[in-house]
């Protein structure tokens, strides 16, 4: 269960990580491209993302090994 909290934990900031990156990079696709109510707050869009993708790293550090 660790390392699947790991994982996901991982995979939620690296998909954070890509909103900022694809805007500052100018590339026209990215997660936050695809939703039109987004249109000109992608960066704030892509920041948030952050934070809860620390929760399950949060939560594996909880977990005991095994």
């Amino acid at each position: 269960m660790k390392q699947t909290l790991e994982v996901l934990g991982f995979l939620a900031v690296v998909r954070a990580l890509a909103g900022p990156a694809s805007e500052f990079a100018g590339w026209d696709r990215g997660p936050v491209h695809g939703f039109a109510f987004l249109e000109g707050h992608e960066i704030h869009a892509g920041i948030a993302p952050p934070v809860p993708g620390g929760a399950p790293f949060a939560a594996a550090e909880s977990r005991k090994a095994g």
